[in-house]
């Protein structure tokens, strides 16, 4: 009765579409992306040309840390609910960091106490 199943017969993709594209670009994390935004606006770079990502580099949300096409897709992603949970995350307390996960884990720095007395 048992035998192979029909649908095996292509092999099964290891990621979306979706994840690849999104991996192809180097995406900051949360920290780098809250780090950024509280700079002041002097100490920001102007974006280069960059033939690679899409609408060459030029349109870019610094919440989301995405680049679009072109100015009309961008100003359509502002209007999105998920640019507006992202700015409302960004403008709220700072994001965890890798040091915090350790500490909590109880794998940062011992804590001794205090030096009683030096020699």
């Amino acid at each position: 009765m048992g035998g192979k199943c029909p649908h095996r017969k292509v092999k099964k993709r290891r990621l979306s579409h979706k994840t690849d594209r999104r991996a192809r670009f180097l995406i900051k994390g949360d920290d780098m992306v809250y780090d950024e935004l509280n700079k002041p606006e002097e100490e920001r770079k102007t974006l280069p040309v960059d033939e690679d990502l899409p609408g060459m580099g030029q349109h870019y949300c610094l919440h989301c840390d995405r680049f679009f096409a072109n100015v009309a897709v961008r100003d359509d992603h502002f209007k999105t609910k998920k640019h507006r949970r992202r700015v409302k995350q960004m403008m709220g307390d700072a994001p965890h960091t890798q040091l915090d996960a350790e500490l909590a884990a109880g794998m940062g720095m011992p804590d001794n106490g205090p030096k009683l007395m030096s020699m």
